[in-house]
């Protein structure tokens, strides 16, 4: 098959958040199934100054954005370690900028002009450069309007005359809602502006538009899939979702372990495997130091991510001080994100600074080492449509202890005497979202930490279990191919129906 995907995220050219990584794995691992992948995403500045060979196509795009016509041009480069294209849409004056989609806190202005313009070229860009089109992979809000455009206006137009529109929903929480008259940007007829296709609530809402108009919608993970059929994980959209239910599919993202693998990674000061943990110790030791907490033979737990009430953090800040008081635990946290959790992280680590080190900013060097040296991994997520660090936990051995929500759910099972000899216990859950119940998944996890020999059991379990994206992306594949049948039938259907 020839597939496009289409997404504002791909490692190492742009990245906030997990998007990215799947968007960088996603395309390897179809590509190693023998199908033909072509990556586009905006040629955002850190794209420009990413390091990677860019090469001018000499292909200069025309688009229309309300009364005006806007230009850009094509870059093209590669995922790394792979043959699989990455097609640059390039626009400095949408594009060149310190963010992806805000600075400071604060969204662009002209987001949805932005990512109007994003998805046309896209459209536009597949056409001038003859690609062939089976699937068009189109990812959160802000290529919505991809879908849309395919069955609107370019369903008879080459090379997307036969292809069918998949989007995937990474997080429903962030839907790209615009004011009504930003309708004018999308060129599309005002007509589509109603309560059952691009209207919410008087705003126009590009989330709900992908929805609408693919022929198959996604979500990364089963759980999550269900969850959003109902509020308040449906964030308003429960009713869409609902309706479309028939072909709404929950998909496990998966770890690309070329990256994540504790034997192999770059940025860890020593290497190890499920047979041989001993250097999981030395990286404990040397993230100690780097953090500056007592070298102490206590769980260090770990936490990575946007600092955010959805990633849990006002629950953490909430249970911290109880362990850091009691010195019977080390705290390690690496993110960015709301103000209020800087200064709070801020305040607790200079209560605490023998069990608590916080670090405020994105680093991925750090983020690996993390992940090696911790012994515990707490993700409270409100909600997680899937979650990846959660899956990069099990691979090195450091158990996830999380809220039972989303792909956090489908993925963790709570460790048991049987679950432990079954090979399927890798971690701890709570299910109500509350400090007790946190605090009790906590008590269990260290109850089986001090017992030196299951827990060495729990961690190699945990690291020999399979999460990588072979197995998703073949799932990937079946919904591919079950779109394609869907739309070429009904395509005969209709043509049919006109003929007659």
């Amino acid at each position: 098959m020839h597939i496009v995907l289409a997404t504002c995220e791909v490692v190492p050219f742009a990245k906030t958040g997990g998007l990215a990584d799947v968007c960088a794995a996603l395309p390897r691992a179809l590509s190693e199934l023998g199908h033909q992948v072509a990556i586009f995403m905006p040629a955002f500045r850190s794209a420009l100054q990413s390091g990677q060979p860019l090469e001018e196509l000499g292909v200069e795009l025309a688009i229309p954005i309300a009364n005006k016509t806007v230009h850009g041009t094509l870059l093209r480069s590669r995922l790394p370690e792979s043959d699989v294209p990455v097609y640059l849409v390039r626009q400095d004056h949408y594009y060149d900028r310190p963010g992806l989609y805000q600075e400071n806190g604060v969204d662009y202005q002209d987001n949805c002009e932005r990512f109007v313009f994003f998805c046309r070229a896209v459209m536009e860009a597949a056409r001038k450069l003859r690609l062939s089109v089976d699937i068009l992979h189109a990812n959160d809000w802000q290529t919505g309007l991809l879908p849309a455009y395919l069955q609107i206006e370019y369903r008879s137009v080459p090379p997307w005359e036969h292809a069918g529109a998949v989007f995937t929903i990474h997080n429903l929480a962030y839907q790209g809602r615009f004011w009504h008259w930003d309708m004018v940007l999308t060129g599309l007829d005002w007509k589509y502006f109603n309560w059952q296709q691009m209207e919410f609530y008087g705003q126009l809402n590009l989330m709900k538009t992908g929805i609408v108009f693919a022929d198959t919608i996604t979500t990364v993970s089963p759980r999550y899939a269900q969850e959003i059929q109902s509020e308040p994980l449906g964030c308003g959209l429960s009713e869409v979702l609902k309706h479309r239910r028939d072909v709404l599919v929950g998909i496990l993202n998966g770890v690309d372990y070329r990256v994540w693998d504790p034997a192999t990674d770059p940025h860890l000061p020593a290497h190890y495997s499920a047979e041989d943990l001993s250097g999981k110790r030395q990286c404990k030791r040397a993230l100690q130091r780097e953090l500056g907490l007592p070298e102490a033979e206590l769980p260090l737990v770990g936490m990575i991510g946007r600092l955010t009430e959805q990633k849990g953090f006002d629950l953490a800040a909430q249970v911290i001080p109880h362990w850091a008081q009691a010195a019977r635990t080390q705290w390690a946290i690496l993110g960015t994100g709301e103000a209020k959790y800087h200064e709070l992280l801020q305040q607790l680590a200079r209560r605490f600074p023998q069990q608590l080190a916080v670090r405020l900013e994105f680093s991925e060097p750090l983020a690996h080492r993390i992940e090696a040296g911790a012994d515990l991994f707490l993700m409270p997520s409100r909600f997680e449509p899937s979650g990846l660090n959660q899956l990069y936990s099990l691979r090195y051995g450091t158990i996830p202890v999380v809220h039972a929500t989303g792909g956090l759910a489908d993925t963790i099972t709570e460790a048991t005497p049987q679950t432990l000899l079954d090979g399927t216990g890798n971690g701890f859950r709570f299910e109500e979202y509350t400090p007790q119940t946190l605090t009790a998944a906590l008590e269990r996890a260290l109850a089986w930490y001090r017992d030196r020999g299951s827990w060495t059991r729990l961690v190699q379990n945990a690291m020999r279990q399979d999460w990588s994206w072979t197995r998703s992306a073949a799932r990937y594949v079946q919904v591919y191919q079950e779109t394609l049948r869907r739309v070429r039938q009904n395509l005969e259907t209709s043509t049919a129906g006109s003929e007659s």
